[in-house]
């Protein structure tokens, strides 16, 4: 890309500041990255003669996010490192430092629990209010982060919808994991970032429901009362034979991987597949209030 062509598309410098996310300084192995990127791009900057505001209004962005990305104080967003790449002229040297970052870019919480997941060959999870986040499309995540009090910034919420995007790679795993939700009826009929948005997810949950390693289930809200009513429940079994679980309603809320704690958990997510509507059931259901909104 020509630097004309990159300054077409320049903001401005208050804009271009906030374009990346700040690093957890309790997050040592993630600071640990972002210092290295941001010192290999100090360098190639200094070598190839530039100060820090001309680089930044060469590839779009404030001198102050120059200095905190070189400084390893600010995660450079992808796009900012393409620019960088074209205004040197690294052939890739630079652009392919994304893969460096792709992943210490999230929050590390949720880097780990993207991390469990993606090791797991079979996931079941029952949600008592909203849906599961592998289910959400980014405009439903976005809304709900956006609702949240005391608020976000909006830089907070585009990461972490980001982050919750990126654990849906998931559903394109192979070999398959064997995927199991159950959500209550009530998480279908709320709409969430408006009807447009509303729309979208259910047809999101059509499409994740007619895959075949995916069980999707309705709880329906006429059911007087079942194991899943004082919280949430998530279990993850490994190819090694372990386990691990989650409830709200059990155990503290902590995570568990003893024997007998998580056969109490799989005893009452079975219980509550057994009540739910069938996957059959289910997606009718769904496509009716497509069809009504």
């Amino acid at each position: 890309m020509s630097v004309d062509a990159v300054g077409k598309d320049r903001s401005t410098n208050s804009e271009s500041d906030e374009h990346g996310w700040d690093v957890d300084p309790e997050d040592e192995s993630g600071a640990a990255v972002v210092a290295a990127v941001g010192r290999q791009l100090k360098a190639w900057r200094e070598a190839s003669g530039m100060r820090a505001a001309e680089f930044g209004a060469l590839i779009g962005y404030g001198e102050d996010l120059v200095y905190k990305v070189e400084g390893g104080r600010r995660i450079p967003r992808p796009e900012y490192l393409d620019r960088s790449d074209d205004v040197m002229g690294a052939n890739g040297k630079i652009a392919v430092m994304k893969q460096d970052l792709a992943v210490v870019r999230y929050p590390k919480k949720v880097r780990d629990l993207a991390s469990v997941e993606a090791k797991a060959v079979e996931l079941s999870a029952y949600v008592a209010h909203g849906l599961h986040g592998l289910l959400q499309t980014p405009g439903h995540a976005r809304a709900l982060f956006e609702a949240r009090q005391p608020p976000y910034s909006q830089d907070e919420v585009e990461r972490m919808v980001a982050a919750r995007m990126a654990r849906q790679s998931i559903f394109e795993r192979l070999p398959a994991p064997a995927l199991s939700f159950v959500q209550e009826e009530s998480a279908l009929m709320r709409p969430i970032g408006g009807r447009m948005e509303w729309r979208r997810q259910l047809e999101r949950l059509l499409e994740v429901g007619h895959m075949r390693n995916v069980t999707l289930q309705v709880m329906p809200t006429h059911r007087e009362a079942h194991p899943g009513m004082d919280g949430d429940i998530n279990l993850l079994k490994f190819e090694d034979g372990t386990a691990m679980g989650r409830s709200h309603g059990a155990f503290n809320g902590r995570r568990v991987t003893d024997a007998r704690q998580l056969r109490i958990l799989e005893l009452r997510h079975g219980i509550i597949r057994s009540e739910a509507f069938t996957p059959r059931e289910t997606l009718a259901l769904i496509e009716r209030v497509l069809g009504e909104t």
